[in-house]
C-alpha cells in the first residue's frame, strides 16, 4: 500500500468541502442576525452557539473515535466494514443526546453563569441554546455517521451529508428570518431541521451500502456488537477523546468569556474573527481527516511505510493550505467583516485584530494534522494528555499576556496553544510510532 498525493486529496478534498460548510453555515447565521443591526441579538446567538458547542463537542469522540476504529477495521479487512463500530457509536449518540435534552435548563443556567450574557442578550441566548439542544440526538448521530463514512474513506458520502445539514440550515435561516420575521428562533429551528434531515438520510445510506435492511441485519452479530473487550476499548477511547474535547472547548470558552466581559460590541467583533479561525480549522481538518483515515488503515494493515507517507504528505499540504489561507484573510477579511455586520463599531473592532487572528493559519497546521494522525492510530490517552498539557500552557499564557497586552494578548495565547499542541503531539508520534507496528 503506497500513499500518494491522489490518495490524500481523494479524502481531503471532499472532507474539506464538507467541513467548511459548518462554519460557513454559522457565518450565515451570524450574518442573517448581524444585518438586523442589534448587537444584543448577535451576542445572544454567539453565546448560545458557544454554550451548545461546549457540551456537544464533549461527544465529538463519536466522529473521531468511530473514524479511527473503522479505518483500522478496513485495514484488517473485517467483513462487516466496521458496522459494529457504527452501531455502538450510534446507540451511545442517542443516549447522550436525550440526556442533554433532559438537562436543558441546568445547561442554560450554568452556561449563563460562565459566559455572562448581558441583559440585552439573554433572551436570544436562551432561545437559540434551547432549540439547539433539541437537535442533540440527531447532531450526535450525525457524528457517528460521519465517523463511519470517513473511516471507510467514503469521503464523498460524508461530504454530501454535511452539505445537506448546512444547506438546509442556510436556506431555512434566510427564509425564516427575512420572510417570516422569526429572528433568533428562525436560525435555531433551521439548524434543528438540517440535523434531523441528515441523520435520517445517513442511516438510509448505511443500510443501502449493505444492500438493504435484511442483509444489514445478517452482519449484526450480537456477540461481536456487545463484545466486552470492544466496548471497553470504545469507552476508554471515548473517555480520553471527551476529555480532549473538553480541554479544547475550555480554551475557546475562556477566550470568549474574557471578551464577553469587555462588552457586546467587542464580543460580537471578535466572534466574527473566531469564525475566520474556524474556517481555517475546517480547511486544515480536511488534511487531518485524510491523515486519520490513511494512518488508521496503514496501522490496521501493519504498514509502517504507508503510515509515514500519509504523515508527511498531509503535513506538507497542511502548510501549503495554511499559507494560502493567511493571504486570503489579509486580502478579503475586511470585506467579509463589512458584509457580516452593518454595525460600524463591530466592523472597526474586528478589523483591529484581523492580522493576529489570520496568523492562526500558520500556527494551527501542525496541531490539526497531527491530531488526525493520532486519532487514526487510536492513541486516545496520548491525545488526552497532550491536549490537557497544551490547555494548561494556554491558560497560563492567556492570564499573563492579557494582563500586559489586553485583547492582543488573548489572541497571542491562542497561538501559544497551537504551537504547544504541535510540539507535544510531534514528540509523542515520534516516540510511539515503532510500537504501532509489529
Amino acid at each position: 500500500m503506497q500513499v500518494s498525493h491522489k490518495h490524500v486529496w481523494g479524502i481531503a478534498l471532499p472532507a474539506t468541502i464538507a467541513f467548511i460548510t459548518e462554519p460557513l453555515a454559522g457565518l450565515v447565521d451570524l450574518a442573517v442576525i448581524g444585518r438586523l443591526g442589534d448587537a444584543g441579538l448577535l451576542a445572544g446567538v454567539v453565546l448560545g452557539g458557544l454554550a451548545f458547542s461546549v457540551f456537544i463537542s464533549l461527544a465529538f469522540f463519536l466522529r473521531i473515535g468511530t473514524a479511527g476504529l473503522t479505518a483500522q477495521a478496513i485495514g484488517k479487512k473485517e467483513k462487516d466494514d466496521g458496522l459494529s463500530h457504527f452501531i455502538r457509536a450510534g446507540l451511545l449518540a442517542l443516549t447522550l443526546g436525550f440526556l442533554l435534552i433532559v438537562l436543558m435548563k441546568p445547561i442554560e443556567y450554568l452556561s449563563a453563569l460562565l459566559l455572562a450574557p448581558s441583559e440585552n442578550a439573554y433572551n436570544s441566548y436562551a432561545t437559540y441554546l434551547n432549540i439547539r439542544i433539541l437537535s442533540a440526538p440527531f447532531t450526535l448521530m450525525n457524528f457517528a455517521l460521519l465517523g463511519w463514512f470517513y473511516g471507510r474513506a467514503a469521503a464523498t458520502t460524508g461530504m454530501m451529508l454535511q452539505l445537506l445539514i448546512h444547506g438546509v440550515n442556510i436556506i431555512l435561516s434566510i427564509m425564516l428570518v427575512y420572510i417570516f420575521n422569526m429572528e433568533v428562533l428562525g436560525v435555531a429551528i433551521a439548524t434543528l431541521i438540517g440535523q434531523i434531515t441528515a441523520a435520517l438520510v445517513g442511516v438510509f445510506l448505511v443500510i443501502h451500502h449493505f444492500k438493504g435492511w435484511q442483509k444489514t441485519k445478517l452482519l449484526i452479530n450480537k456477540n461481536t456488537l456487545f463484545d466486552i473487550k470492544s466496548i471497553k476499548r470504545l469507552f476508554a477511547l471515548s473517555r480520553d477523546l471527551m476529555i480532549r474535547s473538553a480541554a479544547l472547548m475550555f480554551t475557546f470558552a475562556w477566550f470568549t468569556a474574557q471578551v464577553s466581559r469587555m462588552g457586546d460590541v467587542t464580543l460580537a467583533a471578535n466572534e466574527l474573527l473566531l469564525y475566520f479561525l474556524l474556517i481555517t480549522a475546517y480547511f486544515l481538518d480536511g488534511q487531518a481527516q485524510a491523515a486519520e483515515a490513511l494512518c488508521g488503515r496503514a496501522i490496521g494493515a501493519n504498514n509502517k511505510q504507508a503510515f509515514l507517507q500519509a504523515l508527511k504528505l498531509t503535513l506538507l499540504w497542511g502548510f501549503i493550505i495554511g499559507f494560502l489561507l493567511f493571504i486570503f484573510w489579509l486580502i478579503s477579511g475586511g470585506y467579509l467583516i463589512d458584509f457580516m455586520s452593518t454595525n460600524h463599531e463591530i466592523r472597526e473592532q474586528a478589523k483591529l485584530y484581523l492580522i493576529i487572528a489570520a496568523l492562526t493559519s500558520f500556527t494551527g497546521v501542525g496541531a490539526f494534522v497531527l491530531d488526525g494522525v493520532m486519532a487514526g492510530a487510536t492513541m486516545g490517552r496520548t491525545i488526552r494528555n497532550g491536549m490537557l498539557s497544551a490547555s494548561a500552557i494556554y491558560l497560563l499564557s492567556a492570564i499573563i499576556l492579557q494582563y500586559f497586552f489586553g485583547l492582543n494578548g488573548l489572541w497571542a495565547a491562542i497561538h501559544v496553544f497551537f504551537i504547544a499542541r504541535t510540539i507535544i503531539f510531534a514528540i509523542a508520534i515520534w516516540k510511539k510510532t515503532p510500537r504501532l507496528f509489529n
